[in-house]
């Protein structure tokens, strides 16, 4: 196991203070690769700034995180190369179409996909026959789908997803449900925030609560066979 955590997510003694206020302290978990962690908690607990400190975005008050065995830096192209974040714009034009948004994405993240392997992702997100039509013409959950099909060709160890089922149908629900647990079959590393219990269905190992008290956050491990 400690083979594996040396190849994984580290998190150690984390605290998050924003505009003065500590959002969270003391959290710590280890995510090793096949691992999928849920985040959850209520508005305004944390989980947006979590993600954002697990990619370098954002500096923690305290604490450390680790990516395969390597402290967390944004500047480090190794770890840049590595993780896929989600957040809750998409990351995606809407002037250019849903096959140009991929194209753009994969060639700024340097990611080898062809448009054969686009288009087979966007037909299993319900998305072939749209690849032509500009973005600002699809939906909220269109233009997530879109968001889910740029991680998804990515090819990245290290997914880190901001509510991606927000917005989606039960289709689509569905279809990243079936993503995520090819990434996590694959040896792949998620956290996700989501009010949806992806535990059920999908691979969740582990379910951290920031709706902790006195800043301490709990990480409850439910292993999947």
């Amino acid at each position: 196991m400690a083979e594996l955590l040396q190849q994984g997510l580290l998190v150690r003694d984390l605290e998050c203070t924003r505009a003065g206020r500590v959002l969270f302290g003391g959290l710590g978990f280890d995510a090793a690769p096949g691992d999928v962690v849920q985040v959850r908690g209520a508005n305004g607990s944390g989980k947006s700034s979590l993600l954002r400190l697990l990619c370098g975005l954002l500096q923690p008050t305290r604490g450390e995180v680790h990516w395969r065995d390597r402290c967390v830096d944004p500047r480090d192209a190794g770890f840049a190369g590595a993780v896929a974040y989600l957040g809750h714009a998409g990351s995606v034009s809407g002037e250019l179409t849903v096959m140009e948004n991929l194209r753009f994405s994969l060639y700024v993240a340097g990611s080898r996909s062809a448009d054969a392997q686009c288009r087979e992702v966007l037909q299993r997100l319900r998305l072939g026959d749209r690849e032509n039509e500009q973005v600002r013409h699809l939906s909220q959950g269109q233009q997530r789908r879109l968001g889910l099909a740029r991680i998804v060709l990515s090819r990245r160890p290290l997914w880190l997803l901001d509510e991606p089922c927000a917005g989606l149908d039960i289709e689509g629900e569905e279809c990243f449900d079936s993503f995520l647990a090819d990434h996590a079959r694959s040896g792949g590393v998620a956290v996700v925030t989501t009010h949806r219990d992806i535990g059920r269905k999908g691979p969740c190992a582990h379910s951290l609560n920031m709706d902790t008290l006195s800043n301490a956050c709990s990480l409850d491990t439910d292993h999947r066979s």
